[in-house]
């Protein structure tokens, strides 16, 4: 089947330029790799950033300069002016679709304070924002007739020269190879944070795949090494304990009881300083024993909740411990303003690196940066399909895919594919997580490659065709391992300290690396890793012109 204009992904990002995609005569199609409610979106918890008033020009103003600090000199002024200008509008629009933000007795939509911002702008519905803004935009884009594949894995895209013809999948249902036509595709797959499984807020399926694609394709990916750590998360399970938390007055305390740190810091400053406590033998908790139930039950309703359903805390009476974990992907595609270096390609949310977010994201721009973007990318997307012809398809690709997946469930295997998966995030995050140097690091690259190589050796125990989850682990896996060698190579091309990325042997920021980390894989296992040369605009504009 052919779609005019193909969109990989169904959270925030990929629903709305699925919605500014569609019109009454072209089709639309969103296809994700499982079913429509899961991705990272639907989880955030805390709240979408907006000054609400498009004509407040001086809070707009204090919204672009919190954003450009946090990101510490690596922000693109123009993007970031654009995601600011645009949230009020964006907000509007949400709010006609259907979402129900939290309001004072006066109607009017309520905002918290949240990390690295001077002004109260967090819009939110309770702790579950995320959710409520996917599940409006999900019944507006079946209104509109968009078409949802659920449980295709993409695999590749098709190319004619550098333009874009077609996206290859795996049908999750029968593990067959499907190629799907089409004019324009806009890539909303969400980050890599993933990676770091057992560590990390993500699901163990956001991998990153479509970077991994990306890769493969011939494309350049942007700023890498800048993973973000969340700095609070359940110590046992992972489960995010939302910035809401500390928007609405909650402490961190070591054991001694002791607040430590400015609890509306930026991200990279509270996980290192909680990092640091715990690698002093201290435990770290999150204390909202001084605030009143009523506001908990209301104002942090799923945290409430799963404190006492996943570790048995009340947090009205008890202290809870958290520990960094892995969150948010500065790094992606690189990208101008939702476009790529493929035509009729392009890229939003956390698949993109879009320049809102540089070195360390701003808390709550997230929610903004997909909505906002997935807006502009759909515009694009529809714009450049609209008079377009379908291309041919590069079989000899759809061919490749066939013969690899065939080649999985032909064979024996006695290696344990998910101790692989679990040993990559367990070094990922040791090796090169929160604190880094060149040792580790080329530790971590030097385990890499050794699994990246035993990853072509795994095959299907279970050689049923239908529904096979091996099949599906063992090639997010191989797109695991394609990108953690590009994460490490790029934080060891970074020799300072900057942001997200915090080197023990280069604990210091110099102005020769207030630029952009590039990667492209030439060939399979063989990077070129540099910083950019003569801005990166300059470098995507001749591109794209």
């Amino acid at each position: 089947m052919t779609y005019d204009i193909i969109i990989i992904g169904s959270g925030i990002a990929g629903l709305m330029a699925a919605i500014e995609a569609k019109n009454e005569t072209n089709s639309v199609a969103i296809i994700t790799k499982s079913n429509i409610f899961k991705s990272n979106s639907s989880v955030a918890s805390g709240g979408i950033n907006a000054v609400l008033d498009e004509k407040d020009e001086v809070e707009i103003q204090k919204h672009i300069d919190d954003t450009m600090k946090s990101s510490k000199d690596l922000g693109d002024k123009k993007a970031i002016s654009y995601l600011c200008h645009q949230a009020p509008l964006i907000m509007k629009k949400l709010v006609e679709y259907g979402v129900a933000f939290d309001r004072d007795e006066n109607g009017k939509i309520l905002q918290r304070s949240f990390g690295g911002g001077s002004s109260k702008r967090t819009c939110f519905v309770g702790d579950s924002t995320g959710s409520a803004i996917t599940q409006a935009l999900i019944k507006k884009a079946k209104l509109m007739g968009v078409d949802f594949l659920v449980n295709h894995f993409v695999m590749d895209i098709t190319k004619i020269e550098e333009y874009i013809s077609g996206v290859v999948t795996l049908k999750k249902l029968d593990s067959t190879v499907v190629v799907y036509p089409t004019k324009a595709v806009v890539f909303a797959g969400g980050g890599y944070a993933g990676i770091y499984r057992g560590f990390s807020t993500n699901a163990q399926d956001c991998t990153g795949d479509l970077l991994s694609v990306a890769l493969r394709a011939g494309m350049s990916l942007q700023d890498m090494e800048f993973v973000q750590f969340h700095p609070t998360g359940f110590a046992k399970t992972s489960y995010l304990v939302s910035e809401a938390a500390r928007g609405e007055g909650g402490y961190l305390v070591n054991a001694d009881g002791e607040r430590f740190v400015n609890e509306l810091g930026t991200r990279d400053v509270l996980a290192r300083a909680i990092f640091e406590q715990m690698r002093s033998g201290k435990k770290v908790y999150l204390d909202m024993r001084h605030i009143s139930k009523e506001i908990l039950e209301t104002r942090v309703p799923s945290l409430y909740k799963n404190a006492y359903n996943q570790v048995g805390i009340d947090l009205s009476t008890e202290l809870l411990e958290i520990k960094p974990v892995a969150h948010y992907s500065m790094g992606g595609i690189a990208s101008l303003m939702a476009s790529s270096e493929v035509k009729g390609l392009f890229v939003c949310g956390e698949s993109a690196a879009l320049g809102v977010h540089g070195a360390n994201r701003l808390g709550g721009n997230s929610l903004l940066e997909g909505a906002v973007f997935g807006e502009l990318a759909g515009k694009k997307a529809k714009e450049y399909a609209f008079n377009k012809e379908f291309l041919p398809i590069d079989y000899n690709v759809v061919i490749k895919n066939m013969d690899l997946v065939q080649r999985i469930f032909d064979g024996d295997c006695s290696k344990n594919f998910n101790a692989m998966r679990i040993s990559v995030g367990k070094i990922m995050f040791d090796k090169a997580g929160i604190f880094r140097n060149e040792s580790s690091l080329q530790e971590a690259f030097d385990y890499m490659k050794y699994l990246r190589l035993e990853s072509n050796t795994l095959h299907c125990i279970d050689k049923s065709k239908h529904n096979n989850v091996e099949l599906i682990s063992i090639l997010e896996l191989r797109n695991a391992l394609e990108l953690s060698e590009a994460i490490i190579l790029s934080a060891m091309q970074r020799s300072e300290s900057r942001g997200a990325h915090f080197r023990e042997d280069f604990a210091f920021t110099c102005k020769e690396g207030n630029r952009h980390v590039l990667i492209k894989e030439l060939q399979k296992g063989f990077f070129k890793v540099h910083y950019e040369e003569g801005g990166l605009t300059k470098w995507l504009k001749k591109i794209l012109t």
